[in-house]
Formats: structure tokens, C-alpha cells, sequence
């Protein structure tokens, strides 16, 4: 996903350990991301698309437990 010309970038600081940042400078050396900034933010992208299916799926087993048993 490309960020779009008008969208604002924010700055956030974050400390890492030296193991995570070698890991993500041997993924940039590999090729899989231009830099450390584009890596972070794929990063996050993924797990908020991750949290956003596991509420989903929890919301939709609730209702199924409830439809079943009216809990």
C-alpha cells in the first residue's frame, strides 16, 4: 500500500532492541524493504489488519454463541 501524496506523516519515536534492528537491517540488505521506515510501517499495517480480523472473528463467535444458547 503506497501512502498518498496529502497524507500527513507523523514522527514516533521508538527504542528498539540491537537484535530487532539487525534482523530489519538484514531484511533491508535482502531487498524486501527500501529502509527501516517502510519496514516499521508495513509492520504495523499488518498487525492492526490482524487485530481488526481477530476482533471480527471474536464479535462473530460471540453472536453464534449467543444465537446457539443465548448467552
Amino acid at each position: 500500500m503506497k501512502e498518498t501524496e496529502n497524507s500527513e506523516m507523523k514522527t514516533v519515536p521508538a527504542k528498539l532492541t540491537k537484535r530487532i534492528v539487525l534482523e530489519m537491517e538484514d531484511l533491508i540488505k535482502q531487498g524486501w524493504y527500501a529502509n527501516k521506515s517502510e519496514l516499521i510501517r508495513n509492520a504495523i499495517r499488518e498487525l492492526v489488519k490482524k487485530q481488526k480480523v481477530t476482533r471480527l472473528e471474536s464479535a462473530i463467535q460471540e453472536d453464534i454463541e449467543w444465537g446457539l444458547h443465548g448467552k
